[in-house]
């Protein structure tokens, strides 16, 4: 009986780990991607197009592992994976062009706003007041973005201007959650991701033409590690985790993400937090924190695909 309790009490722990491991493994990944997109010789919109171009094979052949069968779609299943395409091209571009006007600590806190942004979609459709905890993490999260943005003034008038469009990507990232969530109610995630991933890379060359960007690269290497790294592990182990943690260890989990976007921008670019920064990041990351607590039946949840 005793050795029965330990045995499944050892599988339990081992089918723990494996999700847990891959959200912090997902987490470290897309953290790099602020870096790589700086590294890249492109122009930062041009970047987001390589680094969804070099991942689409990659996510369709993950997808097909997976089970994934080519099947025929209704069409607002069609209209629905090119609106998000769409949304996630621009999420990118925004995200993207914000990246090179901040520090990467902001770059990768704002960019990541959309689980504190999701709710108010709610409360504007659905009618659904903020719980409790939802709205002590809005102020929480107001307070915190305000400081930040202070503070970036403070170094340089241009950083500024990088937290709105890390913050507006934030905004366009939660109209792509809205998108998805929609999708995933007939279509696997891996799936809805390698399909949207495939419909976001024409919108991402005409934005970067349109911008007269360098498109063609002369070193390949950041913009790989920028597919591959941030796109395909990161992505690929966050979707795996969803469904297999609870919305509070994926929130933790998420607070892995400036930790490291800040060390790597401390070490590269010499960006050092005063304690006002540290201040400010600390109350956006315990307001994502509550709001994943407070929002744990919300679409997001139930199969949204998480962060950048």
């Amino acid at each position: 009986m005793h050795d029965a309790d330990r045995s499944r009490n050892a599988v339990t722990r081992h089918s723990a780990a494996l999700p847990l491991a891959a959200v912090l493994v997902a987490n470290v990944a897309l953290a790099f991607g602020p870096w790589f997109v700086r590294l890249a010789d492109t122009g930062p919109v041009a970047a987001g197009f390589w680094r969804l171009t070099i991942a689409t094979p990659f996510l369709a052949a993950m997808a097909l592992a997976g089970g994934a069968r080519p099947a025929r779609v209704e069409r607002w299943l069609i209209w629905a994976l090119a609106a998000a395409g769409l949304c996630f091209a621009l999420d990118i571009a925004a995200w993207h062009l914000g990246i090179l006007r901040t520090t990467l600590a902001n770059a990768t806190l704002f960019g990541n706003c959309a689980t504190l942004i999701f709710p108010i979609y709610g409360f504007v459709v659905a009618r659904a007041w903020p719980t409790r905890g939802q709205g002590v993490a809005f102020a929480l999260a107001l307070a915190g973005a305000g400081l930040l943005m202070g503070r970036s003034y403070q170094l340089d008038a241009r950083n500024l201007g990088g937290d709105l469009l890390c913050l507006t990507a934030g905004v366009l990232y939660t109209v792509y959650f809205v998108l998805m969530a929609r999708v995933r109610e007939t279509m696997a995630a891996l799936s809805a991701l390698a399909l949207a991933t495939a419909a976001s890379v024409l919108p991402l060359l005409a934005l970067s033409l349109l911008l007269g960007e360098r498109v063609w690269p002369g070193d390949w290497w950041p913009l790989i590690g920028l597919a591959l790294v941030s796109q395909v592990l990161g992505q690929g182990s966050m979707i795996y985790a969803l469904g297999k943690l609870s919305p509070l260890v994926i929130g933790l989990a998420l607070l892995v993400q400036p930790v490291v976007a800040a060390a790597i921008g401390w070490i590269r670019y010499d960006e050092k937090l005063g304690l006002p920064d540290l201040f400010g990041a600390a109350l956006v990351a315990v307001a994502l924190v509550l709001v994943r607590r407070a929002g744990r039946d919300s679409p997001v949840e139930r199969g949204a695909v998480e962060a950048h």
